[in-house]
C-alpha cells in the first residue's frame, strides 16, 4: 500500500518497463481484489453469503494483504539499492527507510483512530489497538531497514547478496516459528496490545487469523525484499523475461512442495499445533508460490499484453494504493456506505462495487494530477529563484 515504489525507477532493473509498471499493476490488482472483498462482505444479505459466489469472493480476498506486504519488501530493496548506487551512506539509508516505515506505522494508528471516531459510540475502544495491515506494513519496513543496515558491506554486490540470503533465512525462521508463537511459545506474559503484534491475540484470549501480526506476515515482506534485490542481478538486468519465467517456475514448484510437505508422514509439529490453513510453513510456502507465479503473469501482461497500450485503471490505482485503501473503507464499511449493509443481493452489490471502482480511479487521477501540478509549480519557483539570483 505504501507508495514507496514510486521512487524506484526502471532504468537498470529487470524488464525495462518504465516505472516498473508490473509492480504498479500488481498493486492495483490487490486494490481491486480488496474492493470486491470488502464490498461483498459489507453489503450482501445473509442468504447471499451462503452462495458459492461469495465463498470464491472471500477466497480471492486472501490475496491483497500478502500482495501489499510482499510488494513493500520489493520496494524497500529497490529504494535501498538505488540509494547505495548513489553513494548514500549506510546510516543515512537506514534513517530514510526507517522514517518511511515509521510514517506508515503512524498512518496506521491514525487510520484506527479515524475509524474509532467515525464508528463512535458503537466501536469499542480496543479497536484503537487492533493490529491492522498498515501497522504491520510500517513495522515490516522498519525491520527490513534494520536488516539492510546489518547486512551492508564494503561493496554493492556483497551488500546485495548478504541482504538476499538474510531476507530468505529470516523469512524461513519466521514461517517455521509461527505455529509455536501462536500456541506453545505464546508470550502470554505480555499485555494483549503487545502480544497482538506477535500473534494477533487482540482481546479474544487466543490468536485471530484475520489480524496481521508479525508472525507470519513480516515473512512476506522479507521474501519480497530478497526478490527486490535479485532484480538488480546481472541475469535479471540482461534477461528480464527469462528471470521472471524462472520466478514463475519457482512459484509453481513452491506450491507443489507445499502440498508434498503437508502430506508427508513426518511432522515438525504435533497435531495440536499444526494448522495448515493459518499458521503452517507449508501454507506460507503455498502463498509465496502464488505470489511468485502471479508476479510472472503480471510481468508478461505488462510487457506483451495490453496493460501499457493505453490508459490502465489498474496501474493508476496501484500508483495511489494507500489513498484508495484509506478512502474506500468509509464508503463500504463506514457511516457513509453507499449501500445498506447486509441488505443487498449479488447484482446490487456488484453495481455498488463498480461505483466504488470508478470513484477510486477518479480519486486516484485527481491525486496524480494534483501532485504533477504541485511539482510543476515547485520547479517553476526554483527556476524563477535561480534566474533572480543570477541577475542579482
Amino acid at each position: 500500500m505504501a507508495d514507496q515504489i514510486q521512487v524506484a525507477r526502471a532504468g537498470g532493473a529487470a524488464g525495462q518497463l518504465g516505472r516498473l509498471a508490473y509492480i504498479d499493476w500488481m498493486r492495483g490488482l490487490a486494490c481491486v481484489l480488496m474492493f470486491q472483498t470488502h464490498c461483498y462482505s459489507s453489503w450482501l444479505t445473509p442468504e447471499a453469503r451462503k452462495t458459492e459466489f461469495y465463498r470464491w469472493s472471500q477466497a480471492a480476498g486472501t490475496l491483497p494483504a500478502p500482495l501489499f506486504i510482499f510488494l513493500a519488501g520489493i520496494s524497500s530493496a529497490m529504494v535501498t539499492q538505488r540509494l547505495r548506487e548513489k553513494g548514500v551512506a549506510r546510516n543515512a539509508i537506514a534513517r530514510t527507510t526507517i522514517l518511511r516505515g515509521a510514517e506508515i506505522y503512524g498512518l496506521g494508528l491514525l487510520f484506527r483512530g479515524q475509524e474509532f471516531l467515525l464508528g463512535y459510540p458503537i466501536s469499542p475502544w480496543t479497536d484503537l489497538l487492533r493490529v491492522d495491515v498498515l501497522n504491520i506494513l510500517g513495522l515490516s519496513m522498519i525491520l527490513m531497514a534494520a536488516l539492510c543496515w546489518l547486512t551492508a558491506f564494503d561493496t554493492l554486490e556483497k551488500s546485495r547478496r548478504n541482504a538476499i540470503v538474510a531476507g530468505l533465512v529470516a523469512a524461513g525462521l519466521v514461517a517455521v516459528m509461527t505455529p509455536w508463537m501462536w500456541t506453545t511459545l505464546r508470550p502470554r506474559w505480555l499485555p494483549w496490545p503487545l502480544e497482538s503484534y506477535i500473534n494477533g491475540v487482540h482481546v479474544y484470549g487466543h490468536p485471530q487469523p484475520w489480524l496481521f501480526p508479525l508472525f507470519p506476515w513480516v515473512a512476506f515482506a522479507l521474501v519480497g525484499l530478497a526478490l527486490g534485490f535479485l532484480l538488480f542481478s546481472d541475469f535479471a538486468k540482461k534477461k528480464g523475461a527469462w528471470f521472471f519465467a524462472a520466478v514463475g517456475g519457482a512459484g509453481v514448484i513452491a506450491c507443489g512442495l507445499s502440498l508434498v510437505l503437508d502430506a508427508a508422514p513426518v511432522r515438525l509439529y504435533s497435531a495440536e499445533i499444526y494448522d495448515y490453513w493459518h499458521t503452517s510453513p507449508e501454507f506460507f510456502l503455498m502463498r509465496c508460490g502464488v505470489l511468485l507465479a502471479l508476479l510472472f503473469l503480471v510481468y508478461a501482461w505488462c510487457r506483451w499484453g495490453w496493460a501499457q497500450k493505453r490508459f490502465s485503471p489498474i496501474i493508476q490505482l496501484g500508483n495511489t494504493s494507500l489513498l484508495v485503501y484509506w478512502v474506500h473503507i468509509e464508503f463500504v464499511y463506514g457511516r457513509l456506505s453507499i449501500l445498506p449493509k447486509g441488505q443487498c443481493g449479488i447484482l446490487k452489490a456488484t453495481a455498488g462495487l463498480l461505483i466504488i471502482f470508478v470513484a477510486m480511479v477518479a480519486l486516484s487521477l485527481l491525486r496524480t494530477r494534483w501532485k504533477k501540478r504541485k511539482a510543476k509549480a515547485l520547479r517553476s519557483r526554483q527556476a524563477s529563484a535561480a534566474a533572480t539570483a543570477e541577475s542579482g
